[in-house]
């Protein structure tokens, strides 16, 4: 028997067969600045256009992290096209991070024996001995966001040193035009060095095109992003780990999403 050949399929051939895995997840607050007491609306989905909902964000454990750094569940609700949550914030004043928490996502193996190809998501489901593997990795999303009361702190800013991060070291709430955000990724609490992220311009409502950025990490991990413009906007890396022995595949395809807002000077 010949061993199961890995071989990378072009992003676009990837998208192309599983369409949903193309999207982006979010999550996003009615409002980034807020008062203590007030309830923040969450809208949590996966699209292409921020922010137009086309699937829920379901199968995962929402949070917040509040000033004192503690974590505590936040109840969420899947509908059909999204999930929404609602928080409402205590007195304290300070920075809350809102998170969907890690979604696992479905199974994507393909492969080709016999000069057929076939597919599933099912674990249960064997790839052959001797088959071609195009595919065999299982999605890990996780979509986060900050709120702040007052004046912005740091304690919910601290990273978990688990899984793929973007970790803020600009304040996210305290952003404006002609400033910069700078930033680190890291993966299970090491940084990420060349790692690619993607920052959208969020235009729901509008007719105008969405502007696309791309910033890419230094030998630290670190990267800065240049703000020529206010707005709402989503940051997304991606980045492929080995999946730890036992689990139903080869690979985990991990994303993360920050959205904040750039205020005008």
């Amino acid at each position: 028997m010949k061993p199961i050949l890995l071989i990378a399929l072009a992003a676009s051939a990837l998208a192309s067969a599983f369409p949903v895995a193309a999207h982006t997840p979010y999550l996003v607050p009615s409002a980034f600045a807020v008062r203590a007491g007030q309830t923040v609306a969450l809208d949590a989905a996966f699209a292409e256009t921020f922010f137009v909902p086309e699937t829920a964000f379901d199968d995962s454990a929402f949070s917040v992290t509040g000033p004192d750094g503690h974590t505590a569940a936040l109840a969420s609700h899947p509908m059909k096209t999204r999930t929404v949550a609602e928080y409402t914030v205590p007195e304290a004043n300070g920075t809350y991070r809102l998170s969907t928490g890690v979604r696992r996502g479905a199974l994507f193996r393909t492969w080709e024996i016999g000069g057929k190809r076939e597919s599933s998501r099912d674990p249960a489901v064997k790839i052959p001995a001797g088959a071609t593997v195009i595919a065999d990795f299982q999605s890990l999303t996780l979509a986060e966001t900050y709120v702040t009361v007052r004046s912005p702190d740091r304690a919910a800013l601290a990273p978990r040193n688990t899984g793929l991060e973007l970790v803020p070291i600009t304040h996210p709430n305290d952003l404006y035009a002609g400033e910069t955000f700078e930033f680190r990724v890291q993966y299970a609490g090491k940084p990420l060095a060349a790692q690619k992220v993607e920052i959208t311009e969020a235009v729901w409502g509008s007719d105008r095109t969405a502007q696309v950025l791309t910033v890419e990490t230094d030998a630290r991990g670190h990267a800065t992003l240049p703000l020529r413009q206010a707005g709402t906007w989503i940051a997304l890396t991606r980045y492929r780990t080995p999946a730890p022995a036992g689990a139903p595949v080869a690979e985990y395809s991990n994303s993360y999403t920050l959205s904040f807002r750039v205020l005008a000077p």
